[in-house]
């Protein structure tokens, strides 16, 4: 089922993913038991990965050149696969994903169901058996429980966790909407995330913040400022990262070339990258079917089967000087048909892209 079916979905997106992080990494920090799942694999059968989305139409070259994805550097968010996670476990998924070619992994959580216990430890090295690489977790922003698994409320429980998980990156997928969307809101939390993104190097690890589409709209007491650029001036770019959800990214320019009074306000989300590229370390590659008559503009699709040109997109990245394995490309889909299909999928075409001569 498409996620446009929702009435809002991408507030129904956000709710859901902190629901389930909330009780999987909630679980964690109360108490990770037991052994890891056994490892036979699983298929399935049906649709792919979902992506940023350009404006332009084509899916990139294949054939001859150099390969547009960098060696090393595929991953894959496993918010995609909590279906199967929660049904066999992390172990047959992991070898699926290691069949299929990826090379790291970005947790939503450290069980998500998970089909017998498993703590930090086995999870780790189950990872690390497959050949994967944990390569970043997405933990909640905020909450009104003082008990939650969040950065505001937890902040050294959840980095001890990333710490044991030997992650290099750690962040959320939550908007930063907790005082409200005014200028002086999103500086408040800015400073929050300063803070965190200290906190985080100062383990060694990368602080950072998935968007949605929301973060390109306008402050509500100035709009003429963008949201997603007051986060971008008011942080530390030493502190505090980037995950750009490309889909989320060109949504947000359906929504938002113009200013609620009418007036052209255009943006390129690639732009973003290419002018502060060390602020990006990690992308989540989704697909999407231009729909002008859908209030999103898109409708989520397989990696491939949309309207993304991810050969100009990732190209573009990492032909940066310095910059071709300076950033990781994480395969996402919200809802997927068939996960294990969408995982399979997604790694085949990105893996078939090639540079044009």
């Amino acid at each position: 089922m498409s996620r446009f079916s929702q009435p809002d979905p991408e507030l129904g997106h956000r709710l859901s993913r902190r629901g389930m992080l909330g009780v999987a990494a909630g679980a964690t920090a109360a108490a990770l038991l037991g052994a890891a799942a056994p490892a036979n694999a699983a298929t399935g059968s049906a649709t792919a990965a979902t992506g940023g989305a350009m404006p332009a139409t084509a899916s990139g070259s294949k054939g001859r050149g150099r390969p547009v994805l960098p060696p090393g550097r595929l991953g894959i968010q496993l918010y995609s696969l909590r279906d199967k996670v929660s049904t066999l476990g992390f172990g047959p998924v992991f070898a699926e994903l290691e069949r299929y070619g990826y090379d790291e992994v970005e947790f939503a959580g450290y069980t998500q169901g998970s089909a017998g216990p498993i703590t930090l430890a086995q999870l780790k090295r189950l990872a690390r058996d497959h050949g994967l690489n944990p390569i970043g977790s997405h933990v909640g922003y905020y909450s009104d429980d003082p008990n939650a698994y969040t950065f505001a409320q937890n902040l050294t429980k959840v980095l001890d966790d990333a710490q044991a998980l030997g992650l290099k990156h750690i962040g959320t997928a939550s908007g930063p909407f907790r005082y409200g969307s005014t200028v002086d809101a999103w500086k408040r939390a800015a400073e929050d995330f300063n803070t965190y993104g200290a906190a985080a190097r100062a383990r060694g690890m990368k602080f950072y913040q998935h968007n949605h589409s929301e973060e390109f709209s306008f402050a509500t007491d100035n709009p003429k400022v963008r949201l997603y650029d007051i986060l971008l001036k008011e942080t530390d770019p030493d502190l505090v990262h980037l995950e750009m959800d490309i889909y989320w990214a060109y949504v947000g320019q359906f929504r938002f070339s113009k200013r609620p009074d009418g007036t052209p306000a255009p943006f390129e989300p690639l732009n973003y990258v290419l002018r502060q590229p060390d602020r990006y370390p990690l992308f989540h590659v989704k697909d999407g079917e231009s729909d002008p008559s859908n209030p999103y503009g898109y409708t989520m699709t397989d990696v491939g089967d949309g309207d993304i040109d991810y050969q100009r997109f990732i190209s573009a990245v990492t032909r940066l000087r310095g910059h071709r394995m300076a950033h990781h490309w994480q395969a996402e889909h919200d809802n997927p048909a068939e996960s294990f299909t969408f995982a399979r999928r997604s790694s085949a075409h990105l893996h078939s892209l090639r540079e044009k001569c």
